[in-house]
């Protein structure tokens, strides 16, 4: 009896032990950076660094035109005919590749990769503009997830909160730049 108690003692304090070893969870913020102006020239940078427990909070308090509760209501008008939860569902279930390519004085290309949706848009000109979007395919489905006509801000938020950093947005131009990504530092460089 004394070895098994024994036994069970050196069992409690081990797993103590790990539990005690662990980090709480990393809190992620979500990043946007914002620079105007051409380089050496006078401009201003704009950073905004939000936790995602904030953003998941504050959200539902906007109340603002098409953006109500978290969620933004998309105008029929476009999407009335175009069922994209269907549409996502083909995407989640096939394979990873290139889905359209458009090669002109415009270049564009959405695919998926390795669990993420992307696009990538190139100006035509020399120093034209430059898209891209990396968005993993959970965030995706999180922001679809709502009623239909909707999109759920909110659920992508908490989607994102369980993938890690990412590169989400980044838009380049001959004067502007803008990136948006998420990590668990709660400032931006």
């Amino acid at each position: 009896m004394k070895r098994l108690l024994a036994s069970f003692g050196i069992l409690v304090l081990a797993t103590g032990a790990v539990l005690a070893g662990q980090a709480a969870p990393a809190e992620y913020w979500l990043h946007v950076r914002v620079v105007d102006g051409k380089h050496g020239e006078e401009g201003e940078t704009v950073r905004v660094n939000v936790p995602l427990t904030l953003a998941e909070k504050v959200l539902p308090a906007i109340q603002v035109d098409r953006f109500q509760n978290g969620k933004v209501r998309l105008d029929h008008g476009d999407m009335k005919d175009v069922d994209l939860k269907a549409i996502l569902q083909a995407v989640r279930d096939t394979r990873d590749g290139e889905f359209v390519t458009v090669e002109g004085k415009d270049n564009v290309r959405v695919a998926k990769e390795k669990g993420h949706l992307l696009v990538k848009v190139r100006e035509g000109k020399v120093n034209g503009a430059k898209v891209d979007v990396q968005v993993p395919m959970a965030v995706v489905e999180a922001l679809l997830s709502g009623d239909e006509g909707e999109l759920d801000v909110a659920a992508a938020v908490r989607a994102l909160a369980r993938h890690g950093d990412e590169f989400l947005v980044t838009v380049t131009d001959e004067e502007t730049s803008v990136r948006v990504w998420i990590d668990t530092q709660n400032t931006s460089k």
